[in-house]
């Protein structure tokens, strides 16, 4: 995206693969809820694991459905060859052209074509999921050139970081899928060109990936020590604890942790004890995956920021980490925690000052200089200095005690919503936060929901607030507006959860798309930052400084970590081990 690649020309193979790893075996992991569909590119439908990368996962490419090119997870935001073994473009970024390896075929031994590429190009611009149609939109004409070539125009996007977003666009198969009924659930999964192929479907428990004998990209330089297993088969779990005890059964390999209480109070068992499964802290260079209560602010209650703000005051972190979590949190306090994208604790530079200039009220004073944080309580559960700022804003905002309940001074309508969660330690948190709420007059209600209910809930945007997670990366791009853009606030599909409508955070997604050099990116993102955390559209919570992991010893891994962490497509099956 900015600077050169770290790689050079004629790379062997990615820095944290094993080249020399053991093939074969089988790779079982858990997954916690369930599935309806194999297509993962439409809104409709809970699709399986496996099938295909999304844009900011720590995963190059798909098992089944792979992209033009392949993410280093070494580097914020680069792509090696894999469909496309070359790409040219000019410095405005105004074209992109993707030239295809004539060896590259889909699973059921046909050529990928021009065509293809083409086809799936139409079809994610017009039938894919919101982020999609989004990006794809952006391209001004798409041709083939020669045989083994396509050309895409982006005159007129603006958008320097396009040609990477469209190399990482899936190569789907025009000979192998019906557009009319493209956008149905469907347990036939779209035709790739990917390692593996989909075997055993048992719908809503598991997927089973069986190995592409035929694989054509197997000696590529970005798959050299991935894809080690003949077989790997995803397990759907609907209730945390059975997701918990199959793993210490044995009934699958690996699992990531991000509960503390758990981590410190579930593991000691003799497998542990014993060293057959190995629990480690793992570090990753990205942003944090940070969580938060998010406010939908196209509910009348939380139009107005005091409230918002009030509310935000009287989560008490301190007590839930002590109380729930082993102090082992750290408390959320940007949109891109613990990185060097975070504008937490940073005065504005020149360069931020000058793109928030035509925007003087979207950032508030305190966070501008770098001296906002998020309210540090006593730690009692009942801190009476912040419950105090918070009733100052709630007047503000014409709010008023009468007796407990705090009221509308105008129209006595008491201060009420309900907080949707789909877990039992999402509804443990969100009860906590409604008795801390209780102590200021508000009336906040919990409503738990079985999964699929809940993730269509929050495609339409039918809550009043609920917990999310904004997965970010190093290259933050085009995904911001599908998070936070105007354009996304009323478009059921989109991540923009909060319903915001902000011109001042379109112009600096705007700012970061456009940005050429690595300091005028990271500006953008903190002016970014910063216009995002002066609203106050959500609650910020906690995340966990490390990746916590836990495998069985069977499963053998890199000594390397890349940036993004780790990534199971380089593990492999132990060979001295059943």
């Amino acid at each position: 995206m900015h600077g050169e690649p770290a790689l050079p020309a004629g790379f062997s193979q990615l820095p944290y693969a094993n080249a020399a790893a053991p093939k074969g075996g089988r790779l079982v992991q858990g997954v916690l809820g369930t599935f309806d569909s194999l297509n993962p590119f439409i809104v409709r439908g809970l699709f399986a694991q496996g099938m295909r990368a999304p844009l900011t996962s720590n995963v190059i490419s798909g098992y089944v459905i792979e992209s033009l090119m392949a993410r280093s997870l070494d580097e914020p935001f680069t792509l090696y060859g894999l469909v496309a073994r070359a790409v040219e473009t000019n410095a405005q970024r105004s074209y992109v052209t993707f030239h295809l390896d004539p060896a590259a075929r889909f699973s059921d031994g046909q050529p990928v074509t021009t065509e293809d590429i083409l086809f799936s190009w139409q079809l994610m611009r017009d039938k894919g999921r919101p982020n999609h149609r989004i990006y794809y939109a952006k391209v001004a004409k798409a041709e083939a050139v020669g045989e083994h070539a396509v050309r895409f125009d982006l005159a007129g996007s603006n958008d320097r970081e396009l040609p990477l977003i469209l190399g990482l666009m899936p190569v789907l198969a025009k000979h192998a899928i019906n557009p009319e009924t493209f956008e149905e659930t469907s347990f036939h999964a779209p035709l790739g060109t990917g390692p593996y192929v989909v075997g055993e479907v048992d719908p809503g428990k598991s997927v089973t990936l069986k190995r592409n004998p035929g694989y054509w990209g197997r000696d590529l330089p970005v798959a050299r020590g991935f894809w080690n297993f003949d077989e790997i088969r995803f397990d759907y779990y609907r209730e945390a604890n059975s997701h918990l005890e199959a793993f210490k059964r044995g009934l699958y390999d690996v699992r990531s942790e991000d509960d503390p209480t758990r981590w410190q109070t579930a593991y000691d068992f003799q497998a542990v004890r014993e060293g057959r499964v190995i629990k480690e802290a793992l570090p990753t260079g990205i942003p944090k995956s940070s969580t938060f209560f998010v406010f939908n602010t196209r509910r009348a209650v939380f139009s107005d920021i005091r409230v918002r703000e009030g509310i935000s005051l009287l989560f008490d972190f301190e007590w839930v980490n002590h109380s729930y979590f082993f102090d082992l949190y750290r408390r959320t306090a940007s949109y891109f925690e613990g990185s060097a994208l975070s504008s937490h604790g940073r005065p504005a530079d020149q360069r931020e000052r000058a793109l928030l200039a035509a925007f003087p009220d979207a950032v508030r004073a305190d966070v501008l200089a770098g001296t906002w944080s998020p309210p540090v309580s006593d730690g009692s559960g009942r801190d009476r200095s912040t419950l105090k700022r918070a009733l100052e804003l709630f007047n503000a905002a014409g709010y008023e005690l009468r007796g407990t309940d705090l009221v509308d001074r105008r129209s006595g309508r008491p201060l009420s919503f309900e907080i949707m969660v789909a877990t039992r330690d999402g509804e443990r948190l969100a009860l906590q936060f409604a008795q801390s709420l209780k102590r200021a007059g508000i009336d906040a209600k919990v409503r738990a929901v079985e999964a699929m209910q809940y993730d269509g809930r929050k495609l339409a945007f039918e809550f009043d607030m609920t917990e999310v997670r904004w997965d970010q990366s190093l290259s933050p791009g085009n995904e911001q507006a599908f998070y936070f853009g105007s354009g996304a606030a009323d478009r059921q599909g989109t991540r923009n959860y909060m319903g915001v409508k902000s011109p001042a955070i379109d112009a600096m997604i705007a700012a970061l798309l456009k940005a050429e050099s690595q300091d005028d990116f990271v500006s953008a993102v903190h002016a970014l930052d910063r216009v995002l955390i002066s609203g106050f559209y959500v609650v910020p919570l906690y995340y966990l400084p490390t990746h916590w992991l836990l495998r069985w010893n069977t499963i053998g891994r890199p000594a390397t970590t890349p940036l993004y962490g780790y990534i199971p497509e380089t593990w492999w099956r132990e060979p001295q081990r059943p």
